[in-house]
């Protein structure tokens, strides 16, 4: 127990300090190499697009990290009380985390990197915590190469020059041949590869179970759950604002959870 509640602490910190870095380089390394050519008139320079997308990225990221976070799942004080609300809290549907010392509502896992559980009050923002995390890390990675292309002259035209980049980059690196913020950025790029794909893949995952109205937490327990249309199950999670926030980080709105925390 000593050593998960270590993690939950040690996780986020991590997170938070790739994104720290991931914000440096895209300032002071990507932006800075996208110089424009001046026989070349564009009506929008291609460092102000690429500094206007990953802010959007970034800013939707972290925002439903944050709101993940604000919106903690219900502690133990829900399920106890009158029987209307003990009625809330079916046992097929909640879950004590020893991690996190509460109950929770359609309990899904208990995420480390935010240091919470994930339930039915902060389910939507964290697939989207995921799904803009992704895409920030692909896109950074993105932009990685075409930095490491440019400064050392090097073609990724191969497919497998992106395999071959780290040892062939590690063994130039210790002849001199590369330098220390060069290598630096080299060893981002398959870390953003890394994070990018596993939050793709937990998101789609995640997405999966959703749409079939199960969670985490009742597959791995072996919970039947009843047959309900996809769509209906959708709404539950996203509400009817989906679209609002899918481009702004923004609470449930319109969801099935927070009508029920309203009543």
């Amino acid at each position: 127990m000593l050593a998960l509640r270590l993690l939950n602490v040690v996780a986020p910190a991590y997170f938070l300090c790739i994104s720290l870095v991931t914000f440096v380089l895209q300032l002071f390394l990507f932006l800075p190499s996208m110089r424009e050519d001046p026989s070349a008139a564009r009506l929008v320079s291609p460092a102000l697009l690429h500094g206007a997308f990953f802010l959007f990225l970034s800013t939707n990221a972290l925002g439903n990290y944050v709101l993940v976070i604000q919106n903690s799942p219900d502690d133990l004080d829900a399920c106890q009380g009158t029987a209307a609300r003990r009625a809330l809290c079916p046992p097929p549907s909640t879950h004590f985390c020893r991690v996190c010392a509460r109950v929770t509502l359609r309990h899904d896992h208990h995420c480390f990197f935010t240091g919470n559980c994930i339930g039915s009050r902060n389910m939507r923002n964290f697939i989207l915590f995921c799904l803009y995390t992704s895409l920030a890390c692909l896109y950074s990675m993105v932009a990685g190469v075409a930095y490491i292309s440019a400064v050392l002259s090097i073609s990724f035209a191969h497919p497998l020059a992106f395999l071959t980049l780290l040892p062939t980059s590690i063994s130039q690196f210790f002849s001199g041949a590369v330098l220390g913020p060069e290598m630096f950025v080299i060893l981002m790029l398959y870390l953003w590869f890394a994070v990018g794909l596993a939050c793709a893949g937990f998101c789609c995952h995640q997405l999966l179970l959703i749409l079939r109205g199960q969670t985490r937490h009742q597959v791995r327990k072996g919970v039947a759950v009843r047959a309900r249309p996809w769509r209906k199950n959708l709404q539950e999670v996203f509400g009817k604002r989906w679209l609002l926030g899918l481009l702004v980080p923004v609470f449930n709105v319109g969801s099935e959870s927070s009508k029920q925390r309203d009543k």
